[in-house]
């Protein structure tokens, strides 16, 4: 739990206005702390017991949230076209520590993301030490070979442009063209480079599960999100 800080720098740093506007909310009495009106934007209140508008502010301990990424929208900040960023609230993209992926999904892959404002969080479930286990489903162009089962789980498949192996991978083929493929690392556009290097071009792509969880049990429609636990990667 986060200590006790000015109101004003409260409202500043979760993202509802700059401090210079907190005095005129504060003013209208839009904030209330511990039930009480508040009446001076240097009063001091632990986050998680101030309340804007009659809301609890949003996540004052960190945003933690999962996503269903829809097709066509891109992991940046800055390209152009449509952003899993334009899916969130602005007041979460105004707060002090910014919102960032945990990771990246290319343009043309749909599924399970995450986003922070914890750099910490992210560094922790990126970090090539960890090995998170990502799994995907797909669908390819081109039937999948079986011996690409025994290859990817060698740790010998090397990528072009690549300077060591593919760490272990467990490919499940559940139909001819079709099946669950799980990366314990996260190279560029990793799975459609080595389905695409057995002669299977991936054609769909979808990230069902990141560590403990999964899309499916999150009954999320894409573009939906819903607070996790960061608890759960520890």
């Amino acid at each position: 739990m986060r200590l006790e800080m000015r109101l004003d720098a409260v409202l500043s740093r979760f993202g509802y206005c700059s401090r210079r506007e907190a005095a005129q909310w504060i003013k209208r009495g839009r904030v209330q702390v511990n039930g009480v009106v508040a009446k001076s934007p240097t009063a001091k209140a632990a986050p998680a017991a101030v309340f804007v508008d009659g809301q609890p502010v949003e996540f004052p301990d960190g945003l933690y949230i999962a996503l269903n990424k829809p097709l066509g929208c891109t992991c940046s900040h800055r390209e152009e076209g449509e952003l899993v960023y334009d899916l969130l609230p602005q007041r979460w993209l105004n707060r002090a520590d910014g919102v960032s992926t945990v990771g990246r999904l290319d343009k043309e892959t749909s599924g399970l993301l995450l986003l922070t404002d914890d750099g910490a969080f992210v560094h922790a479930l990126t970090s090539p030490k960890r090995h998170v286990p990502k799994v995907y489903e797909f669908e390819c162009s081109a039937p999948v070979p079986p011996s690409a089962v025994t290859l990817f789980a060698s740790g010998e498949l090397m990528l072009n442009g690549e300077h060591t192996p593919c760490l272990p991978a467990e490919l499940v083929i559940t139909g001819e063209c079709r099946g669950l493929l799980t990366l314990h690392e996260g190279r560029y556009h990793q799975v459609r480079r080595m389905l695409a290097a057995v002669g299977a071009p991936v054609t769909v792509l979808t990230r069902v599960a990141v560590g403990p969880l999964k899309l499916a049990e999150l009954n999320l429609a894409p573009g939906e999100w819903v607070a996790i636990d960061p608890a759960l990667f520890s």
